[in-house]
């Protein structure tokens, strides 16, 4: 069998693994049951992909996202290691060739989510494959306390009749003790061993600022601190308004949300790794795969939604060990409209079994029926349609996500399609009469051939490099085009694809999960206060108040964190006055100052010399220090 350290030099190309690692590794490959909890940019993943390659078979990654899943596999794929998940809408028979593949075609991993795993079909599928290694990546979904509970990841279980004899290893990077206690008692798992990496970073100043004007602050802390950087924000549009703002102030920046197209995406982070443009602006879809060692700072300036995703985020910055910031700017409007928005999103089983049956009759789908094919589902019309807040139907659409009801996917046809609908010469008549559309629609004719005779894909982002336009503007021209009847133009980027997983049964299918809605949302309102007493007390080390939250018993102060610089900077004067105070009195050496003084020796030294300078003390003949008006 291959070492662990030659498969980690083969395909990740690294001489050495990070902390806890190789011990992780050598459990997994001792057949034991392991809980690995790793804070953010730990190094999970490497856990289980390195004994699974190591031995024969095929390793099941369970995984709670299909954006994760895909983006795992293309990274194996990258480095020409066999890996696979299932798509969205495969039918049965697909399925079939499909296993057959992994059985014949040298797959090593498996990726699938917890819903899928409820299939009975996929069930036997997975009993016939010689698996090696079943992996739970995000494994605090299995406890209602997580910050993500998934009701079907307490059904992972069931793979230990599948695979009795295989060992299981169950990841997360923010996990509490109660979370862990409850890993290890729904996955069954045997004498499981824990590996955990303490929440602790000595290199992270924790920092958090009460501002007014946050783009001010923002700005002095880019003067000040010019190393890569990400900011999050909470919206789409703040990404563009805040990367325009620093663009604008010299600061080049790019920006990054799910609603860009996969090729604007990878502009905008190859942009932001080669630091052509250093601040990455972004909302939390700005995550998976992140590996840039030296990011120095992290600002949050919207108020996550719990101490894990804040501490998910702001753990990017500092992953070289070199001193890094996390730094999270707010004021009173923000913690107001942070409520607001937690109340907007409060939702009870009525309105999710209504929304619920509201999607189901868009799609005329009868009581007792459930599709096989997909559906396209765009949020922001249905919400208008049926007089929702669109805010309400996507708290409602990952309630049914997330208890196995459907299933939706987000941009799953990365292509639009343009095709000429008349003749070459109209088209040469059309731009005579439209100049301002000529140098934009030959540039189309030139780029895709065949496009009168066919309907092509064509990609939007990449037109727009072409012609040095937006792509806003692009897609208004081929909107223009097709309204005047010359096109026709599919552009589907922004619609998600929904797939029934359950038979309509309305009232059934949502009653089944109304005591895990109810945990949800009791759930999210704890961690919103938790988030917000984070933020207010100032009197306690942000590092220790970070550890308390995981359970963690530590009672050195970090030194580094607002809270602590404030409680130094406290000192400080106090120090000064104190020095004072005492020569007052007496005249005094230096050591009968440091025993006279609780404070670091070092400090008391550099006030003396401080004071000295401002003639505020002198040294007498006998070399003792004495108030300068006694001189």
């Amino acid at each position: 069998m291959i070492s662990s350290i030659e498969i980690l030099k083969k395909y990740w190309h690294y001489n050495s693994f990070r902390p806890l690692q190789e011990e992780i590794i050598n459990a997994v490959l001792e057949d034991k049951d392991v809980i690995t909890l790793l804070p953010t940019g730990g190094g999970k993943s490497i856990c289980f992909q390195i004994p699974a390659l190591a031995k024969n078979g095929v390793c099941l990654v369970i995984s709670p996202l299909i954006a994760l899943m895909q983006d795992q596999v293309k990274n194996l794929t990258d480095k020409g290691i066999k890996a696979v998940t299932i798509k969205s809408g495969t039918s049965q028979e697909e399925l079939i060739s499909f296993f057959d593949n992994i059985k014949f075609g040298g797959v090593k991993f498996l990726y699938i989510s917890p819903e899928r795993l409820q299939s009975y079909f996929i069930q036997q599928k997975i009993k016939e494959l010689n698996i090696n290694l079943i992996a739970i990546d995000e494994a605090h979904c299995i406890s209602e306390w997580g910050h993500d509970f998934r009701p079907s990841y307490r059904n992972i279980n069931l793979l230990k009749e599948l695979h009795p004899t295989v060992n299981f290893i169950a990841l997360t990077a923010t996990a509490n003790k109660k979370v862990l206690d409850d890993i290890a008692t729904s996955l069954s798992l045997k004498s499981p061993v824990l590996f955990k990496k303490s929440f602790f970073r000595d290199n992270l100043a924790y920092q958090i600022f009460n501002v007014e004007d946050k783009l001010q602050r923002l700005l002095q802390i880019f003067k000040k601190t010019q190393k890569p950087a990400i900011v999050y924000v909470n919206s789409r549009n703040k990404t563009t308004q805040i990367a325009s703002f620093l663009n604008t102030n010299n600061y080049n920046s790019s920006f990054y949300h799910a609603g860009l197209s996969t090729e604007e995406k990878n502009s905008s982070f190859s942009n932001w790794l080669t630091e052509k443009t250093p601040i990455m602006v972004a909302t939390n879809a700005f995550g998976m795969g992140i590996d840039k060692a030296n990011v120095g700072l992290v600002i949050h300036l919207d108020i996550p939604s719990s101490i894990e995703n804040y501490l998910q985020e702001a753990g990017r910055a500092g992953r070289n060990n070199e001193k890094s910031f996390a730094v999270l700017l707010y004021n009173q409007s923000d913690i107001l409209l942070y409520k607001d928005r937690l109340h907007q999103t409060e939702i009870n089983v009525k309105e999710v079994k209504e929304i619920y049956k509201k999607i189901c009759q868009s799609y005329r789908i009868s009581f007792g029926e459930q599709p096989t094919e997909s559906y396209l589902f765009n949020l922001l019309e249905f919400s208008k349609k049926n007089k929702i807040p669109s805010i309400k139907v996507d708290t409602a659409i990952k309630i049914l996500v997330n208890n196995g009801i459907v299933e939706i996917e987000n941009n799953y046809n990365k292509k639009a399609t343009l095709q000429f609908t008349v003749s070459s010469r109209t088209v040469l008549n059309y731009l005579d009469k439209n100049n301002i559309l000529k140098k934009f629609t030959n540039t189309l004719l030139r780029t895709y051939a065949g496009i009168f005779e066919n309907e092509v894909n064509i990609d939007e982002f990449f037109i727009a490099k072409k012609t040095g336009l937006t792509t806003k503007i692009v897609i208004a021209n081929l909107q223009r085009l097709q309204k005047d009847e010359i096109v026709i133009y599919n552009s589907i980027n922004n619609e998600a694809q929904i797939r029934f997983l359950l038979p309509r049964e309305d009232d059934y299918t949502i009653n089944r999960f109304a005591k895990e809605i109810k945990q949800l949302v009791k759930q999210k309102k704890q961690k919103s206060d938790d988030m917000i007493h984070y933020l207010q007390t100032a009197t306690i080390c942000r590092s220790l108040q970070i550890l308390n939250y995981f359970n963690e018993n530590k009672k050195e102060n970090c030194g580094i964190c607002d809270v602590c610089i404030s409680e130094k900077n406290k000192n400080t004067k106090n120090i000064a006055n104190k020095i004072l105070l005492l020569l007052k009195e007496n005249h005094l050496s230096s050591s009968e100052i440091c025993n006279q003084i609780t404070a670091n020796e070092k400090d008391i030294l550099i006030h003396l010399q401080e004071l000295l300078i401002e003639n505020k003390i002198a040294i007498n003949h006998l070399n003792r220090y004495q108030l300068n008006n006694k001189l």
